[in-house]
């Protein structure tokens, strides 16, 4: 099957990207591959070093199938694992930042991401500008002549702001900065970064390709004009996937599509439900036509994925506590895309620079799993019960 083959559809691709049965002797699935030595034919090769395999940090069978499945899927040049969604974004800003160098970065970026820019790259001499999500074409008047990335992240962690990704990229390449960005929330069978300008795209695999919360992953998919800098980093960085890793982050794949379907729509069918409740303020959601990038969504994005959050009505810490303390469906733990829900608050205004957190009451993350839509619906209203109870 050739790849990229125009008249296949994302679930096909999802089902035979990355795919060689005939190499592995007919089996479905690659083999799981466990090794750091790998021999050489002869001494003209080993001097050659140009065999496909030559070290085990630097690729096996089972790392590369994902590698090469995620690139096609992604619509970019070529994929690089690393062991988490941070690592990923580490390395590529050590790919492309240098001292002296200025990167602009979304308020809304994953927290984790906003440690190592303000711990790490700006100890390394990196200037760093965080920018309104919503800023759109308006980033060029933050653009200054060392700019070299300009970070996304669409919807936003945890708020949700959905970006304009085209308009941000067209003012990075007539500056020529690089457009790095964090696909994790709709994964690349629901956004196509590289189709709406980004020149590196990045999963958290850890998330939605996995999707069984039992593997961490990160994945690094640059253009071809990027991508020398990307793979050279990463083995400098002596970056490596454990074997059963790789070969969850593949049987996770290929269940995507379905899993993904059923995210999205029971995620949006308990947004609408919870725009019902008298407990909440507010439904944080872009796929609902009542959120404000709504309109880009439905613009860009062919789906929404199954993560969004709620702003309740004025509670007191203690009534928020015993509302999640007592649900039973929806666990309390960091990560998502799983096949279970989750459900987690946070409050953004301690670490927000160049936006104002405004929220009626307190605010809550939900991830929506695989369970019945009826029974984590009456996991939250025993929840909101308690929330009542105890204000």
């Amino acid at each position: 099957m050739s790849k990229r083959s125009p008249g296949q559809k994302p679930h096909t691709r999802l089902a035979h990207a990355g795919r060689e049965p005939q190499r592995f002797h007919g089996f479905v699935n690659p083999p799981i591959y466990r090794g750091s030595t790998i021999l050489f034919p002869t001494a003209a090769a080993l001097e050659a070093n140009e065999q496909e395999f030559t070290y085990g940090r630097l690729g096996t069978p089972t790392v590369r199938a994902l590698e090469e499945a995620i690139a096609e899927l992604e619509g970019g040049h070529a994929t690089r694992l690393t062991p988490s969604g941070l690592s990923a974004i580490a390395a590529t800003f050590l790919a492309l930042l240098s001292a002296g160098d200025h990167l602009l970065v979304t308020d809304a970026v994953y927290r984790p991401t906003r440690r190592f820019c303000d711990q790490v790259l700006a100890r390394l001499g990196v200037e760093i500008t965080y920018y309104d999500p919503l800023a759109g074409a308006g980033i060029k008047d933050l653009i200054k002549p060392n700019t070299k990335v300009i970070f996304a992240e669409s919807p936003g962690s945890q708020t949700f702001e959905v970006q304009d990704i085209p308009a941000i990229a067209e003012a990075a390449h007539a500056a020529g900065a690089v457009v790095v960005l964090d696909n994790t929330w709709a994964t690349p069978l629901f956004f196509k970064s590289f189709a709406h300008g980004a020149d590196v795209s990045i999963q958290a695999a850890t998330k939605y390709i996995v999707g069984h919360a039992d593997a961490m992953l990160g994945a690094i998919t640059a253009s071809e004009a990027i991508w020398p800098a990307i793979a050279r980093t990463h083995e400098e960085l002596g970056l490596c996937v454990g074997p059963e890793d790789a070969y969850l982050g593949l049987r996770g794949l290929r269940s995507l599509g379905v899993r993904l379907a059923r995210h999205q729509a029971s995620a949006v069918a308990l947004a609408e439900w919870l725009k019902s409740r008298p407990e909440v303020a507010r439904v944080i959601h872009p796929a609902l036509p009542s959120d404000s990038g709504h309109a880009i969504w439905k613009r860009d994005f062919t789906g929404s994925s199954g993560l969004f959050a709620i702003v309740l009505k004025p509670a007191s810490k203690d009534a928020v506590a015993a509302m999640l303390d007592g649900l039973d469906l929806f666990g309390m733990g960091y990560s998502w895309g799983g096949f279970e829900s989750l459900i987690i608050p946070f409050d953004p205004s301690a670490y927000r620079t160049a936006t104002e957190w405004q929220a009626e009451g307190p605010a809550l993350r939900l991830h929506v799993g695989l369970e019945d839509l009826d029974d984590l619906k009456a996991d939250l209203e025993a929840g909101f019960a308690r929330l009542t109870t105890n204000s």
